[in-house]
Order: C-alpha cells, then sequence, then structure tokens
C-alpha cells in the first residue's frame, strides 16, 4: 500500500488533475444524468474542504505578511503596484473582449434567443455599500468561513461572511499593523501567529491532495447533467469567450512576462495547478490556496507579499468575469439587436468593466453583475444575459480560469519589480504543490 502511495505522489500534481478531468470526463458521458448522483458528492466534499480552510488561512497568512513585510517594503507601496497592475491588466481585457466580439460577431445571425427561466435579475449595490461592507461590524461574524450561499440569480456561489473575504482580509491587516505597532510587547503573539500560518499551509497540502479526486466529481457531474443541447444556439457566444480569454492569457500575459525578462513558459508550467483547479471549480476562492501555493512553491514570490496579494486578487481581479465577458456581452447584444455601439459606448464599457470590478468586489456572481453593471452604463438592455443564463457554467470555467491567472500573474510582475521574487525558483522545473515540505 505504501509503495502504491509512494507512486501516487511521485506524479506531478498537475497530471493527476489532468488525469481527474479526463476520466470524470469519461465518467460523465458514461453514466449520463446519473454521473451527478453518483461523483458529484465527490466535487462538493472537495469544495467543502477549500471553505474549511480558506478563511483561517488568509487570516493568519494576512496577519503574518502585514507584520513581516513592514520595514522590508511598504505594504501601501506594494499595495498601489498591486491595484495599478490589477487595473492595467483589467484594461487589456477589455481591449481583447472588444476585439474578438467585434471580428467574430457572435451575435450576428442569431435570432429567437429565449430568456433561461432559471435566471433573476440582480440588484446593484451602490459603491458606497460594497465598501462599507469591507469592515466588518462583527469581525467574528466575518470570521465564520466561506460558505455556500444563493445569488439573486439563484447560482449557489462561495461566500465569505457577507459574501466576500475582503472583510477578513481587513480586520487581519488591521491586527498585523497594530503588532508592528506594539512591537517586542506581543513578541509571543507574532511567533504564534507566524506558527499558525505555517500549520494552516501543512493543512493546505493535505487538502490539495485531494484536488484530483474533487476534479473527477466536478467534472463527471457537469458532464453528466449539462447537455450540449444547451450550447448549440450560443456556441458562437461560447467559442468568442473562450478565444478571448485564451488570447488574453497567452498573448497579454505573455507580453507582459516578457517586458519583465520573465519566461512565460516558466510562469504557466508554475501556475498550471491554479489554473487546473480554478476551470474545473469555477470559483476564485477555491482555486485561492492552490494558486497562491503556486506562486510561491513554483514561481519563487515571496510568501508573506503573496499572502496579501492572493487574497486581495481573488476577491477583486476579475479579467474574465470583471472585463471580457461584460464586454463580450455588449458586444453580443449590440450584433443581436442590430444597433451598432458607438465610439461613447465603446468607452463606456471600457471604464464600467475597469471600474465596476473594483466597485463589486466580493460580490457573489460576479460575472452576472458585472455584466449588469456595464450594459446599464453603456444603455444596453440586460436581456443579454437572461439569454446566456443557460450555459453560464460552460462560460465560468473558462473565465474563472482567466481569473486566476491574472490573480497570479500580478505578484509575480510585482515580485520582479520590487525584488520580492526567488528567480532560481521560477526558473527551476516546478515540483508538487501537495503535501511535501518546502525547499530548506
Amino acid at each position: 500500500m505504501s509503495a502504491l502511495f509512494s507512486a501516487w505522489f511521485r506524479i506531478p500534481f498537475w497530471q493527476r488533475v489532468v488525469g481527474g478531468f479526463v476520466l470524470g470526463a469519461l465518467a460523465g458521458w458514461a453514466f449520463g444524468h446519473s454521473a451527478e448522483t453518483w461523483f458529484g458528492p465527490l466535487g462538493d466534499l472537495y469544495v467543502t474542504l477549500i471553505k474549511m480552510i480558506a478563511v483561517p488561512l488568509v487570516f493568519f497568512a494576512v496577519i503574518n505578511a502585514v507584520a513581516s513585510l513592514h520595514g522590508q517594503k511598504s505594504i501601501a507601496a506594494l499595495g498601489g503596484r498591486t491595484f495599478a497592475w490589477f487595473a492595467v491588466t483589467a484594461v487589456l481585457a477589455v481591449g481583447v473582449g472588444l476585439a474578438v466580439g467585434t471580428i467574430l460577431q457572435p451575435g450576428t445571425g442569431v435570432i429567437g434567443l429565449a430568456m433561461d427561466s432559471s435566471y433573476k435579475p440582480r440588484d446593484v449595490p451602490s459603491v458606497t455599500k460594497v465598501l462599507l461592507d469591507v469592515v466588518p461590524s462583527n469581525p467574528f461574524y466575518a470570521l465564520t468561513g466561506i460558505g455556500t450561499t444563493k445569488n439573486a440569480a439563484g447560482d449557489t456561489v462561495l461566500a465569505a461572511g457577507k459574501g466576500s473575504i475582503l472583510p477578513v482580509i481587513f480586520f487581519a491587516a488591521l491586527l498585523g499593523f497594530a503588532m508592528v505597532k506594539l512591537g517586542e510587547k506581543v513578541a509571543g503573539v507574532r511567533k504564534l501567529v507566524g506558527e499558525a500560518s505555517e500549520l494552516m499551509i501543512q493543512v493546505t497540502r493535505f487538502v490539495l491532495e485531494f484536488t484530483p479526486i474533487g476534479t473527477f466529481g466536478l467534472i463527471a457531474a457537469l458532464v453528466g447533467a449539462y447537455g450540449f443541447e444547451k450550447l448549440l444556439p450560443l456556441g458562437n457566444f461560447v467559442l468568442a469567450l473562450y478565444l478571448a480569454c485564451g488570447i488574453h492569457i497567452v498573448v497579454v500575459y505573455s507580453g507582459l512576462l516578457l517586458a519583465h525578462g520573465l519566461n512565460p513558459l516558466k510562469f504557466f508550467r508554475g501556475a498550471a495547478p491554479g489554473m487546473q483547479v480554478a476551470f474545473v471549480s469555477s470559483s476564485s476562492f477555491a482555486a485561492m490556496p492552490v494558486a497562491m501555493r503556486s506562486i510561491t512553491h513554483n514561481l519563487g514570490v515571496n510568501k508573506d507579499y503573496a499572502a496579501f496579494a492572493s487574497p486581495l486578487g481573488a476577491s477583486i481581479k476579475m479579467d474574465g468575469c470583471g472585463a471580457i465577458y461584460p464586454a463580450l456581452c455588449a458586444v453580443f447584444i449590440a450584433q443581436y439587436t442590430g444597433t451598432p455601439l458607438t465610439a461613447d459606448q465603446y468607452l463606456i464599457v471600457l471604464i464600467a468593466s475597469v471600474l465596476g470590478s473594483f466597485g463589486t468586489a466580493g460580490v457573489p456572481g460576479t460575472a452576472v453583475i458585472m455584466a449588469t453593471v456595464v450594459l446599464s452604463a453603456a444603455g444596453l438592455p440586460l436581456e443579454t444575459i437572461g439569454y446566456l443564463y443557460a450555459i453560464d457554467r460552460i462560460l465560468d470555467m473558462m473565465r474563472t480560469m482567466t481569473n486566476v491567472t491574472g490573480q497570479m500573474l500580478v505578484p509575480v510582475l510585482v515580485a520582479k519589480e520590487t525584488g520580492l521574487l526567488d528567480r532560481a525558483v521560477y526558473e527551476a522545473a516546478p515540483t508538487n504543490v501537495g503535501i511535501e515540505q518546502e525547499n530548506a
């Protein structure tokens, strides 16, 4: 038995995940609708394990990061660079979405679309409410963990406390700054928090080993329950979204890496585990632990900076959901209704997508609400979202993988710019991101 486990762990993590994906797709095809009953619980268990570790991992990691980074690098400077790259890559993502939509014309020739019966319009929260909700009125409530909740569209999503992990980051950062201010008075607490952070990292390694099995269950249930008939009327839109996301990941991200003197192939090889989990789970929160582990373990980003940047990115860095998808929706509805977008509307889509992704940070169902924000701002009818809702799960897989890839890219770029990137680790061949210990 030990030899079997040893052989299993010797297989690179990404290959195990790919194996789970392929076997899950075959099982879903073979078992049909019953695959959801038979294999769905494996995927549910995996998501539950991720929910179990996400908040304590972020809480202790952020406290430890703020206390550790103080005196090395300015938190404000690192935060400013991170936000700046979030915005730059979001602008580029909107441009890619508009360009692909204009060239492929996914809304041209499509007639008689019906509103999906499960779609319900979203109420867009005000920017003031979103910002106020970052400050938890009860930190213990914010720390109760990420649970599943139903958004207004009826979709089951992961949510922390009020629906965002930002209150956890805020409270943890506040405690970290307080520890810096008190200095040696709380040396024991600082040591305890560091040990708690290491403890959660080890627990995360254990949970990540379940990823191939969770992938098998999630994909089997999806393939078995979905049915290709939903895709046929909107196949061109699916193609356009996947192509736009692919161009953004391969061309735009690679260009930014090359501009920083970094080999894109090394990045994608190291980031592969996070990208895989994002694709199968359709959740930035679910992918966050493995994404954080990937950028530190495989790509050499400073652990303390990664502990700050990765949870923040999982909340507000949404190139797929918040930039490419709303832009494509705008182009699609303009083509479907035969009313071409004006230059002013193109500019409004760009601005609304970039600002909206920050202004709706942590709101469950980001893609739905972002499309609502952008279409409303551009004066376009909101029916597009209802038309596309039937295929949203398929769209969300690629959108989320794009989100998470960007969430890993930005810390790498900022770390390179600020001397927080271990180039030797980045250039080395990535290893498993599971239960093995860190290199000394």
